[in-house]
């Protein structure tokens, strides 16, 4: 019935065009529609400025039937929309009759023909079949409309927005994957390391057994042996570099960055308490990396210390505060005290200088002992104490450099006079002194002659002995050597020292970076004793005593390892 309705309003139409004798006007009465109330359909007027009229003439030899279709086989709705309606597929015009209107649904018409459809009972809309009536016809004011045709688009951004969600999910799903396989690569590194302390804990036991079991010849040479006591927690990020000990307050002194960088930014000292074995407070010294800690042995709990800051500091560990300041112009190194005269101390500078100040002028150095060879690094400074000794009765300051090694004989005030030690060149990383037994260790890196890290206990010698008619010659000879892991990439420090277990034994300590570990030897013998793990690289090592016990420090970048000798 609906399609019947529609094709006799366009035949009627069609017809009353064709004739041309009835004036439409006149036929349908034309009575402009009321204005309709401000509502949401009436939002569809607010169109563009309304144009002058224009109307698109139709042949009157023009077919309908014909003109409905085009010969792509597209109809005429489909070729003109957005320009014709969709009651007798003429084109809308801009006034008249046939004028552009619209329902409230959206679909649009000419305004005489959806009058019509209305008038003749219709009381929906053509396309929508949604209620309408005549009160709800409204005038669009357009010269033409066209809608465009973004379904495509939309889909298409709807699938795009579909494709980013997923690749986030994905982008996700891969971080997730990534912290997993990092965490399972640090349990993994986490698991061979302990593997690597159970091995050589196991090794050690059997070379321990084995000794035992043939001479008992640990007993009659160190007469016992280091146990694990506890690890202290130093630096969380790292940073740690050298160790000292401090008897008269009972402390172990380890160097780090500031624990509060944001607040209080720089370098300082952690003090370690040896009682309880916990630390206790950090104290900030200096802006740049602390490379030198010592002693002197007035007891008088003065740290003297050395950093890249260009400065060389005296800090009271009773207040926490820095006393005295000396400004070197270059980064120090190594420092230590002048034990024949305890208002001296020295600063070994990066460009091979030692610099003497003297604590009572707080202005500047009063000698500056200049290198002899190459300006290396003074990586290390020892001062050896003058003793009723024929072989050396002399004392003086040990520097250590890159390139070898000099002795710095302490003739009296500010005089020194240098003696070449005879070490190799280009591979000394450190120099330690026993001031007791008047021999120094020397440790030598890795290299092509040598492959494997070298300590090289060395006897100090002073010649003539006798004839006061030649200039004296202090040197040094090799005794001992031990021999570590072939990786050395880091200016560690090593020790040597008496052995708690008396009888005149010496014991030499040294961190093997191949292992992680604190290796010791017996001096006498050579043998090695212990291989106490580590967690990181041992960078420096330090012996101390408390209530008649004898304790052995290590020190990583971040871990602090103290055994107890028994």
């Amino acid at each position: 019935e609906r399609m019947r309705r529609l094709q006799e309003l366009i035949a009627e139409n069609l017809v009353e065009r064709l004739s041309g004798s009835q004036d439409t006007q006149r036929s349908v009465p034309h009575t402009d529609p009321p204005p309709l109330d401000p509502g949401p359909s009436s939002s569809l007027t607010a169109a563009s400025v309304q144009t002058s009229d224009e109307a698109s003439a139709v042949s009157e030899s023009e077919d309908p039937v014909s003109a409905a279709a085009s010969p792509t086989g597209k109809t005429q709705a489909d070729e003109g929309e957005g320009e014709t309606c969709s009651i007798c597929f003429e084109p809308w015009t801009t006034a008249g009759d046939h004028r552009l209107a619209a329902l409230r649904c959206g679909h649009l018409f000419g305004y005489i023909c959806i009058s019509r459809w209305l008038t003749s009972g219709g009381n929906k809309c053509p396309q929508c079949n949604k209620p309408a009536k005549r009160g709800h016809i409204i005038f669009l004011y357009a010269r033409r409309l066209k809608a465009l045709d973004n379904a495509e688009e939309v889909r298409l951004k709807s699938r795009l927005e579909l494709e980013q969600g997923s690749r986030r999910m994905e982008q996700l799903e891969v971080a997730q994957c990534r912290q997993q396989m990092q965490l399972v690569a640090d349990e993994n590194v986490r698991l061979r390391k302990e593997v690597e302390v159970w091995k050589a804990q196991a090794a050690f036991g059997s070379f321990q057994g084995a000794s035992l079991s043939s001479s008992q010849r640990q007993d009659s040479s160190s007469g016992g042996h280091y146990v694990f006591s506890k690890a202290v927690l130093v630096s969380q990020t790292g940073g740690s570099r050298v160790l000292s000990y401090c008897e008269p307050l009972g402390c172990l002194l380890a160097s780090q960055p500031s624990p509060q960088a944001t607040l209080v930014p720089g370098f300082g000292v952690k003090k370690i308490s040896t009682a309880t074995l916990k630390p206790s407070q950090y104290v900030p010294i200096h802006s740049k990396q602390i490379r030198g800690l010592a002693f002197s042995r007035h007891q008088d709990s003065l740290l003297l210390s050395a950093a890249l800051d260009n400065t060389l500091k005296l800090t009271s560990l009773m207040t926490n505060t820095v006393v005295q300041a000396y400004n070197t112009g270059r980064p120090v190194w190594s420092c230590c005290w002048c034990h024949d005269n305890n208002n001296y101390v020295y600063a070994g500078l990066a460009s091979g200088s030692v610099l003497v100040y003297d604590t009572r002028d707080t202005s500047t150095h009063v000698q500056e002992l200049a290198p002899l060879r190459s300006s290396c690094p003074v990586v290390s400074l020892s001062y050896i104490p003058r003793a009723a000794s024929s072989m050396f009765p002399c004392g003086g300051l040990i520097a250590g450099t890159l390139e070898g090694g000099c002795f710095w004989e302490h003739i009296e005030g500010t005089t020194y006079t240098p003696h070449i030690l005879p070490l190799e060149s280009g591979s000394c990383t450190d120099i330690q002194v026993e001031p007791d037994s008047r021999h120094c260790l020397v440790t030598y890196r890795p290299g092509r002659a040598h492959p494997s890290l070298r300590c090289v206990l060395m006897e100090l010698s002073r010649t003539p002995q006798t004839d006061s008619r030649q200039p004296p010659v202090c040197s040094c000879s090799p005794v001992q050597t031990f021999t570590a892991g072939s990786s050395c990439k880091l200016l560690t420090k090593s020790a040597v020292f008496k052995s708690p277990a008396g009888e005149g034994a010496t014991l030499v300590c040294a961190g093997d970076e191949a292992t992680n570990s604190t290796m010791v030897w017996d001096a006498a013998t050579g043998a090695l004793l212990q291989k106490m793990p580590a967690d990181l690289p041992v960078l420096d090592i330090c012996p101390f005593g408390v209530n008649q016990s004898s304790f052995l420090a290590s020190l990583t970048e971040k871990m602090l390892k103290v055994y107890k000798w028994e």
